[in-house]
């Protein structure tokens, strides 16, 4: 599944408050129940799984960027919500950089090989410095859209996933 087909405007958030990676993943977990995509009594469950994976492993990249993510059999479909923070976040990323953009996902644990696609559809995008900096620097989040729209239609890889 496309970026573009999980994201729209009420899953977006452009200068999130949160201060830590926890704040970070609430506040886009919450955009996930506020958007109606998740109901408000698998919060917690959403917030327990992302964490739970954060332990094990930090989901923290390089170059400013974090893809908390998670599989729970409580999904049927893949959830995602993107967050920016231009003053960055602490996230213990690769390279010890702040995350600026993040990503969250919540993908259902019985598709693991729609997990793999999507998860290296999304990475592909981010490793363009351009593709990041425009989304960090999106000024609302309908232009956060157009930016995914065009660079997954631009890119022939991602064609017919």
């Amino acid at each position: 599944m496309l970026l573009g087909e999980i994201l729209h405007s009420g899953l977006i958030k452009l200068n999130l408050d949160a201060q830590t990676k926890e704040e970070a993943i609430e506040e886009l977990v919450d955009l996930l129940v506020e958007a109606g995509e998740a109901p408000e009594d698998l919060r917690q469950h959403l917030l327990d799984v992302v964490m739970e994976r954060e332990q094990t492993m930090s989901t923290g990249m390089d170059h400013g960027i974090a893809l908390p993510h998670a599989s729970s059999d409580k999904v049927e479909q893949i959830m995602g919500a993107l967050g920016s923070a231009p003053q960055g976040i602490p996230f213990d990323t690769l390279d010890g950089e702040p995350a600026r953009l993040i990503i969250l996902l919540i993908l259902p644990r019985h598709n693991f090989q729609g997990h793999v696609r999507t998860l290296a559809g999304i990475a592909h995008l981010l490793s363009n410095p351009g593709f990041r900096e425009s989304i960090i620097n999106a000024p609302d989040e309908k232009t956060v859209l157009d930016i995914v729209e065009k660079a997954e239609h631009q890119n022939s890889l991602f064609k017919n996933t």
